[in-house]
């Protein structure tokens, strides 16, 4: 009986719970007037002061900070917030980042504002009605309700599933329940149905707010900047460099929306060639080469323009002086791919190329002189790369000689190999033909795929060659910075190595801009720190740890956010450019640097935050807190070059076995063995992955290694079973 009591006072008791948390729900209506004022209206400013893009962000602190969305403000360019009073204020820093969320918070110079609370997103259950308040299409703070359709995961993010339109202009805007609280931040617009949208986890700005990463708008918009000893901006348009490419949008302020990009350093005397690689983001855009270029209205074009080729002379500023020499189709141009543009200026006359197939001849008289460079029309969005100059260019492809030798190297696809030569022909006497195409198009198609992976497989393994030569050295000349890229090269052979070297060369540069001539060692570093932390904001990431993009050096520099070991790579590279030795330190889980300034104590920086400074006692306690154990002397030890990038590499086998992509390993475990061919553990796992992917040589190569050397821990009764299945299977394809 008594319990009978009991449960009646709790069902009695939930229920007054459950009506009071109806009584504090609002209607839509006055959810919308509670946070109207708190929602503003994000703009960057274009051409002709007039709006370039708008988006939406709401308070999330009285001394004037902002959330939204990090592609609604972009990068390197100034944005301004308007408040619902109308008054607009110039962004004076990026408070945090998350790219991994697309989420930003920015601070404006304002006091007093009204923050909207953040609430549990996790509360938040499929079907409960919620509000979006946005500016789609310009129409400021605009109110909808729906219901959460349920949680996603979309492209690694953890997404909540919206029954609402998400418009242009509402990305960045908060949801909210029926108290006001926010749960999400609006951010894109399904392409499956109009009423159907998506939202940030609103908890993913709690770090931001708790331990940000502060640039000042000065800082910001050198992000992604062309390197002015290399490249000139004529007339508008956004031109970026990023690790070697350079991209570029927006509308330019010449005739036809042109604008240029020109290389400082001039061709040489006729003839010379110009060459890009040029990929367009809508095809009936123009961008492309430049020549002859006066710094003004007057050069030459050769670009792809609404899926024709065309060659160009601009004699001034409008369309009087625009003259189209060539227009033509080419079969060569691949139309949504990227292309290779060449121009072979000679004395009187110009050569056009597309993919190494000729385009056009043409005569002409005039200036052969100008600067070379690049161009974009229209407001097109395209990506520019391997932009070259010289007497004489190779070709953007191999020749057709070398292309028949590649293959006959390669031989047929190992699958059930490809169909007799005549069998082809002989499908081709049926009545039924597309058959045969469609047999010949698989052929082709696992042909394709086969000569795909050999390619992979030669530049994985020229990469390997060069990180080999980079690292494999018994003196201390091993170049880190170097050997890192080369890492990233493995997942990127389009890397251009060099690009980020000159990147961080750059930024080194910067750093000494601002020191005496005989600034002392703790000036140089407090130098460091104030630029890479303070100034441009380098932060560990937080939304994001395990991401592939923070083991790779080239995207750290370009993101500025990494993990503690890429960090302490690019945090040691610029050291030793300013004078100052400072080394790493591998602690269990976790990397940390240490610089023992001349006659002083030895001082350990933890990059991963901020370069905090530690003591002895201090690292101790970081210690505690990452791995919850105790200090002791070997874990300061100082680690070498080479073992750096063991560890980079064994960052990236943990995260390729976790998302289970076996080819990614193989490159990760050859680089690692090249590196340090003793490694037990690196052999067994090879041999493992080898094995699964019927890479029987390899498998077979580390099953002996094993069997020659017995390792303690390595059961070689089971590696001999191995050996002989391996030896089986190879014997009998």
């Amino acid at each position: 009986m008594r319990g009978l009591v009991v449960c009646t006072l709790l069902v009695v008791a939930l229920a007054a719970v459950r009506r009071a948390g109806a009584a504090d729900e609002l209607s839509v209506e006055e959810v919308a007037r509670r946070v109207r004022g708190s929602v503003v209206t994000i703009r960057h400013i274009g051409r002709g002061e007039r709006d370039q893009g708008l988006g939406t962000g709401f308070v999330v602190a009285a001394d004037g900070l902002v959330a939204t969305n990090l592609h609604v403000i972009g990068e390197a360019r100034p944005v301004s917030v308007e408040l619902a009073d109308g008054s607009r204020h110039d962004v004076i820093a990026v408070h945090a980042v998350d790219r991994a969320a697309d989420l930003a918070i920015v601070r404006i110079a304002r006091q007093g504002l009204a923050p909207l609370a953040l609430g549990d997103p996790k509360s938040l259950a499929d079907g409960q009605e919620v509000v979006a308040v946005g500016n789609p299409h310009g129409l400021e703070r605009s109110v909808v309700a729906g219901r959460v359709s349920g949680k996603r995961e979309i492209d690694g993010r953890s997404m909540i599933q919206l029954a609402i339109p998400i418009e242009p202009g509402n990305s960045g805007g908060p949801l909210l329940d029926r108290q006001g609280r926010v749960h999400g931040v609006l951010t894109m617009k399904s392409l499956v149905t109009p009423s159907l949208g998506f939202a940030v986890a609103a908890d993913r700005l709690t770090p931001l707010l708790a331990d940000p990463n502060p640039v000042s708008m000065e800082r910001w918009l050198t992000i992604g900047a062309l390197d002015p000893s290399e490249w000139t901006a004529l007339g508008g348009a956004r031109w970026r460099q990023r690790a070697g490419r350079i991209t570029v949008a927006g509308v330019g302020t010449g005739f036809g929306g042109r604008s240029l990009c020109l290389a400082v350093e001039p061709p040489p005397a006729v003839p010379y060639e110009v060459a890009t690689w040029v990929k367009l983001d809508d095809e009936s855009g123009a961008a492309g080469l430049v020549f002859t270029a006066d710094g003004g209205d007057r050069h030459h074009g050769f670009y792809p323009s609404a899926g024709k080729l065309r060659l160009t002379r601009f004699d001034g500023p409008d369309v009087t002086s625009w003259n189209i020499l060539r227009e033509l189709q080419s079969d060569a141009y691949r139309p949504g791919e990227w292309n290779h543009l060449r121009v072979r200026r000679e004395a009187g006359r110009i050569v056009g190329f597309v993919n190494d197939v000729e385009a056009f001849a043409v005569a002409l008289d005039g200036p052969a002189g100008g600067r070379v460079g690049l161009a974009a029309f229209r407001g097109t969005e395209a990506a520019f790369r391997g932009f070259a100059v010289g007497r004489s260019l190779p070709p953007a492809r191999p020749d057709a000689a070398a292309r028949d030798a590649a293959g006959r190297l390669a031989g047929p696809p190992p699958a059930d190999g490809r169909p007799a030569p005549d069998s082809i022909a002989r499908l081709l006497e049926g009545d039924d033909r597309a058959a045969a195409l469609r047999a010949r198009s698989e052929d082709l198609r696992r042909e394709a795929a086969w000569l795909e992976e050999l390619a992979g497989g030669v530049e994985a393994r020229k990469t390997i060659g060069a990180l080999v030569a980079t690292a494999v050295r018994e003196d201390e000349s091993i170049d880190l910075l170097r050997g890192a890229l080369l890492v990233a090269k493995l997942d990127d052979p389009a890397l251009d190595v060099e690009a980020s070297v000159r990147q961080l060369e750059r930024l080194a540069r910067d750093v000494a801009a601002g020191l005496p001539a005989d600034a002392d060692e703790a000036a140089r570093r407090a130098a460091l720190d104030r630029v890479l932390f303070s100034e441009l904001g380098f932060h560990g990431s937080r939304g994001d740890y395990y991401n592939r993009a923070n083991s790779y050096v080239s995207e750290v520099l370009d993101d500025r956010e990494g993990i503690p070991i890429t960090l302490a790579v690019v945090y040691m590279e610029l050291a030793r450019r300013l004078g100052l030795v400072i080394e790493g330190v591998g602690l269990p889980g976790h990397f940390i640097v240490r610089h023992d300034p001349a006659g002083g104590e030895p001082v350990w920086i933890d990059v991963f935050d901020g370069g905090k400074q530690l003591d002895r006692a201090g690292v101790a306690a970081l210690l505690r807190d990452v791995q919850g154990i105790e200090l002791v002397d070997d874990h300061l030890a100082v680690v070498g070059p080479r073992a750096i990038l063991v560890r980079i590499l064994g960052n990236l086998i943990g995260i390729a076995e976790r998302e289970d992509r076996p080819e990614a390993l193989l490159r990760y475990l050859d680089a690692t063995l090249a590196l340090e061919p003793e490694t037990v553990s690196s052999r067994v796992r090879r041999m493992i992955v080898a094995t699964r992917l019927e890479r029987l040589e390899t498998a077979l190569a580390d099953a002996r290694w094993l069997l020659d050397n017995a390792p303690e821990g390595v059961d070689l009764d089971k590696v001999r079973e191995l050996v002989t299945a391996l030896e089986e299977r190879r014997a009998a394809r």
